[in-house]
């Protein structure tokens, strides 16, 4: 009895052994694989957050980038349109403040954002000072107003001529003695010219202009050789004023700037013979003695006329910190009739009257100093050929000494008094004897 029990014993804590023993193998079994396919989840979040953070770097370096190219395109922009931005663009100003990333990054974010609008501010800085300069001189080159919507002009210019030519009346003796009169003859002639003008922008690339002149001229006419002395001078002096030409104007921008060809504006122009013709004007003897023939006009002219077209181009191009820019210009003449030409009193000569048309052209360089300051130098000519009259009925005859070339050498400053006011300050030097020989203009464009 007892040895079956003791058997029964051991059978049964064998069983339960062998039972706790496949017990723990599954269990073991089971710990395995869940253990591996923990860590595999540890390495995969791992290699995960390291691409994060490798995007997060990447994605900080681009939003610079577009910064930077975001600051270059609004340059472009002020300079082509002549907007002016003072201020970073509310998004850009937000982005600064927040940032989109996480601590904990290779590099800090928040710093690089900072770093960006930093960048963006500054070059949005450089282009406010430079783009005000700019556009003045843009707008002045072109005679064109596109980024504002009405401009009103105040001009105000001075030409001063003087000239002097030797006049001999008589022969030589023996080719070597002049017996006869030797006068000289100056003429000093000096202008003043108010000019309104309105200039109003229809589009960015449409503007029409409006030019009201207003002219006063005297002119100072001195022979010598009064009373058959070379030494003796007689001086007498013609003037006049009132209203000037008027002129209308249409401006299209036909090419833009780009970084290979200018900003190019043509214009299309008629001017109307609002002033005093000087044809018709009679030439009365003002000379001391009877024997003596000294004639001066009874009054100074303040237009040409006639009617006349103009069809003209202006090329601009902004090569930092210079601005190139020039402009070439055709004006043709109509033929008028009037019912006097002839300059004696007592005579009446109804006629036609023809001028030659003109040529100009001019080139120049100007430097933005700052946002407000800009300094230029230019060079112009201006060509025309001898002008024609022609009594009613008779044959065209040229008018001799009537073709002129007049070239001149121009300095300018321009400088910004406020947002809306510029000072512009124009010496010209006048290069041949047709040309005045100095000009002095004044600008004062107020734009709203």
């Amino acid at each position: 009895m007892c040895k079956t029990l003791l058997t029964t014993a051991v059978a049964c804590s064998w069983i339960s052994g062998f039972v706790s023993f496949a017990a723990f193998g599954q269990d073991a079994q089971s710990t395995a694989p869940g253990q591996a396919t923990s860590a595999k989840n540890q390495a995969d979040v791992q290699e995960l957050v390291r691409q994060l953070q490798m995007l997060k770097v990447s994605y900080a370096q681009e939003v610079r980038r577009l910064r930077v190219l975001d600051a270059e395109v609004q340059t472009l922009q002020s300079r082509l349109a002549g907007k002016i931005p003072v201020a970073p663009l509310p998004a850009e100003a937000a982005s600064s403040n927040e940032s989109p990333y996480a601590a904990g990054t290779g590099n800090n974010p928040s710093i690089e954002n900072t770093q960006a609008a930093s960048t963006t501010q500054s070059a949005q800085v450089s282009s406010s000072t430079q783009s005000r300069s700019v556009q003045d001189v843009l707008e002045q080159q072109q005679n064109a107003y596109f980024s504002r919507k009405f401009t009103l002009e105040d001009d105000l210019t001075y030409n001063h001529y003087d000239r002097a030519e030797l006049t001999l009346n008589g022969f030589l003796a023996l080719n070597a003695i002049f017996l006869g009169n030797i006068a000289i003859d100056r003429v000093t002639s000096d202008s003043l010219t108010n000019d309104l003008i309105g200039r109003y922008a229809i589009t960015p690339r449409l503007s029409v202009n409006l030019d009201v002149p207003f002219v006063g001229r005297a002119t100072d006419y001195q022979q010598g050789g009064a009373g058959g002395s070379a030494a003796t001078l007689d001086e007498h002096n013609s003037t006049g004023k009132g209203l000037g030409d008027v002129n209308f104007s249409v401006n299209y921008k036909i090419l833009t700037e780009t970084a290979h060809r200018p900003d190019t504006v043509l214009t299309l122009g008629v001017t109307a013979p609002t002033g005093q013709a000087p044809y018709g004007i009679k030439w009365v003897n003002v000379a001391s003695s009877q024997y003596e023939e000294f004639a001066i006009p009874t009054k100074q002219p303040t237009g040409n006329g006639v009617w006349q077209a103009t069809v003209a181009s202006s090329f601009v191009k902004t090569m930092d910190p210079a601005i190139v820019f020039g402009n070439v210009g055709f004006i043709h003449s109509f033929t008028r009739s009037f019912n006097d030409i002839d300059t004696d009193p007592e005579v009446v000569t109804p006629g036609s009257v023809k001028l030659s048309n003109v040529y100009y052209f001019g080139a120049g360089i100007a430097f933005a100093f700052n946002d407000r300051a800009s300094l230029s130098m230019s060079f112009s000519d201006r060509i025309n050929g001898k002008d024609s009259l022609r009594a009613t009925g008779g044959p065209w005859t040229k008018i001799i000494g009537s073709q002129a070339n007049a070239a001149t050498l121009n300095l300018g400053f321009t400088y910004a008094l406020s947002p809306h006011t510029t000072i512009v300050t124009i010496l010209g030097m006048g290069m041949t004897p047709d040309a005045p020989d100095f000009t002095l203009t004044f600008k004062i464009p107020y734009m709203f």
